[in-house]
């Protein structure tokens, strides 16, 4: 931003490599890029060196250990989340640039804004992933990572204001890769509930009702099916995940034999 305010792109990775050159490019205009990895075995490191000197490595702490990291690195006040698999679109930067050049109000500590995915050769535009709004733009000192593994967010003190423009979000490759992530994130989740000592009636009533709402809030309330087959590929799996995480969490209070 050089003239405006200097903004820290904070970006976590761990074999990345098919996604983060897109990313980092989208970002080439920050005063700072820090990325924590979390030892790579692919060409991500390299492909980031490129971009930035400030690559620190470390291990896996989740990602809200992972984030929280990033953030104590950066060395500016104003900090900008953004995955490896996201884009900051030519629209938000534009949208930032020139929200920063007019002055920023002391009592704003943050930005939100929308989330567009990319799925099944098509944006989505409806559902639970749109507008699917973030808050990914802060200030440090009043700004920290939170949340319930795998699902973090910035929680801030003060105001947060929103922008218009679109983070791009490149999220699955296909219906495989989705459902591997569903799997994988329905364990993480499943053994959140159980680190915080969730009773079991819960798992039966997520499994009952969580689950089939989701699909009937994504699908229906949401006007999922105005994005046609996506989007009930998307209202069903998406149910599905919350299914398995509650009833992974069930499983894990079975009695050990």
């Amino acid at each position: 931003m050089n003239n405006v305010v200097k903004i820290s792109v904070c970006i976590i990775t761990g074999n990345e490599e098919e996604n983060i050159r897109r990313c980092l490019e989208s970002v080439k205009w920050a005063d700072e890029i820090v990325v924590v990895d979390s030892f790579s075995t692919d060409s991500t490191e390299e492909i980031c060196r490129e971009y930035t000197d400030r690559i620190y490595k470390h291990r896996w702490m989740g990602y809200i250990g992972q984030k929280s990291i990033a953030r104590n690195l950066a060395r500016n006040e104003w900090i900008l989340f953004v995955d490896a698999d996201e884009v900051v679109s030519p629209d938000l930067y534009n949208e930032i640039y020139n929200t920063f050049k007019k002055g920023v109000d002391e009592k704003i500590s943050g930005f939100e804004f929308p989330r567009m995915v990319w799925f099944l050769n098509r944006w989505i535009r409806h559902g639970d992933w749109y507008p699917d709004s973030k808050l990914r733009l802060f200030r440090k000192s009043r700004g920290r990572c939170c949340g319930q593994e795998p699902h973090e967010r910035i929680e801030v003190e003060g105001v947060v204001k929103s922008l218009k423009a679109p983070l791009y979000h490149y999220t699955y490759d296909d219906i495989t890769d989705q459902l591997n992530t569903l799997n994988r994130f329905s364990l993480i989740g499943a053994n959140s509930m159980k680190r915080k000592g969730n009773p079991s009636l819960r798992a039966i009533l997520g499994m009952l009702f969580r689950a089939p709402f989701r699909f009937f809030r994504c699908y229906f309330i949401k006007r999922g099916f105005l994005d046609g087959v996506p989007g009930l590929i998307i209202a069903t799996a998406s149910a599905f995940g919350v299914f398995v995480k509650y009833a992974k969490y069930w499983e894990k209070q079975l009695p050990k034999e």
